[in-house]
């Protein structure tokens, strides 16, 4: 059992201030939060760090770090048909495999301790992943109806089965259909039916590009989030991505039905597909999470790259320099990164809490001078100043070396999947 304190650390409390505190450890909890001097005989020492809680990537494709600058610069949907979907059929298994243990370097290294994957097939293998890295994982097989649908959504189903609640409970698992453009309604419906007799939760992309929004209401009269509502798919917890353009009545279906939003700032970006309105969501107390989407459309796993632009986007958006703060910023990658993934007691530093915890390192120049260290790590610091990872009171990463993976390995077999698929 982990039994340790962080002592004379300066914290992120969850209502967005910072104090001085020394957080005690005990097996996967944070057991105890204190002021003042400590003695114990094993201890973090917490001096020029600043803890947060571990970030939560609420959307990726972990496995795409296989396909990163294999194709940019596109319009999502000639990107999809004409170069993803063709190059993802070559993939094998342990294609997905070397993917994911690479994303898992990726993600530790910038300061995530758990994410949300969806894609396909062999999710059975970012399972393992997760399970091996020490990361929390919510998987769901990548669910589309017109390539092999029953097939992938009886995979699913074989998934929850085997893996949730796997690695000590690090392991969660969702459905994964697609979007409505590649899961028509009666699919859907035959989704939610299967999710609902496990009790498993939803995460789908949702309202991506204008060409989503008008071809569904060519196809069915109606937009997205109408559509889909109709299937009985959000009657399952649901986890929205993208959601940039959403009608007022859309919204109103997003709150009634508490479907979590995972906003993609840098990938909506580059593939000009729009801004998500998290500020509006916000108002209307809907949980907005961050993800950066797959690596292929980001084109990195930097959580704290999202958090940047998220605030500065809002800002833009609105118009409103107040628009999303710093402390806010960081909540939407914790708090309600944690919660758009359904976990519970996580995403918070808190007594009783999980103790998944990053330590960032403020001695560079881009913490000078410390006035305010949570506005710091938004608009200043980058994801190098991750030192040590926490998930579960085990020890990920400390000092910037990684204690669960062997980076050089996995680099090596990652590039021999990458030159087999680029080769074929």
């Amino acid at each position: 059992m982990n039994n340790y304190v962080i002592s004379g650390v300066k914290m992120l409390k969850p209502s967005g201030e910072v104090e001085a505190a020394n957080i005690f450890i005990s097996g996967d909890k944070i057991s105890k939060i204190t002021q003042g001097e400590v003695e114990c005989s094993n201890v973090i020492d917490g001096k020029n760090k600043f803890a947060t809680p571990g970030l939560v990537n609420a959307h990726t494709h972990a496995s795409m770090t296989l396909l990163r600058s294999y194709s940019d610069d596109k319009a999502l949907m000639d990107w999809l048909q004409k170069d993803i979907w063709p190059i993802e059929d070559k993939m094998q298994r342990q294609d997905i495999y070397w993917g994911a243990k690479l994303a898992a370097v990726e993600m530790i290294r910038g300061g995530t301790t758990a994410f949300a994957d969806m894609y396909g097939p062999c999710m059975d293998e970012v399972a393992k992943v997760v399970d091996e890295s020490g990361l929390r994982g919510s998987l769901s097989q990548g669910l589309i109806s017109f390539a092999n649908g029953e097939k992938k959504l009886a995979a699913n189903v074989e998934l929850y089965k085997n893996f949730h609640g796997a690695a000590d409970g690090r392991i969660t698992i969702m459905f994964g259909p697609h979007a409505i453009y590649t899961c028509p309604p009666d699919y859907l419906k035959k989704v939610a039916a299967e999710a609902q007799k496990l009790g498993a939760e939803i995460h789908m992309h949702m309202n991506e590009t204008q060409t989503e929004i008008n071809d569904c209401l060519k196809a069915y009269g109606k937009r997205p989030f109408e559509v889909v509502n109709e299937t009985g798919l959000f009657e399952q917890g649901t986890l929205a991505a993208h959601c940039v353009w959403l009608s007022d009545s859309e919204i109103e279906i997003i709150k009634a039905k508490k479907i979590r939003v995972a906003h993609n700032p840098g990938s909506n970006m580059k593939l000009a597909s729009g801004i998500c309105p998290a500020t509006k969501l916000l108002s209307k107390g809907v949980t907005v999470a961050l993800g950066t989407d797959g690596a292929s459309s980001n084109n990195n796993l930097d959580m704290l790259e999202e958090v940047r632009l998220a605030a500065l986007l809002a800002k833009v958006d609105t118009l409103n320099p107040l628009a999303v703060p710093a402390a806010q910023a960081l909540q939407m990658a914790t708090q309600f990164g944690a919660a758009a993934l359904g976990l519970q007691n996580v995403g918070r530093l808190e007594e009783g809490c999980k103790a998944d915890i990053v330590l960032w390192d403020m001695r560079g120049v881009d913490w000078q001078p410390n006035y305010n260290p949570a506005s710091l790590l938004v608009y200043s610091a980058n994801s190098t100043a991750a030192d040590t990872v926490i998930v579960d009171g085990k020890i990920l990463m400390q000092g910037r070396e990684l204690k669960t993976l062997d980076e050089e390995k996995i680099i090596a077999e990652f590039t021999a999947c990458a030159n087999r698929l680029s080769n074929n």
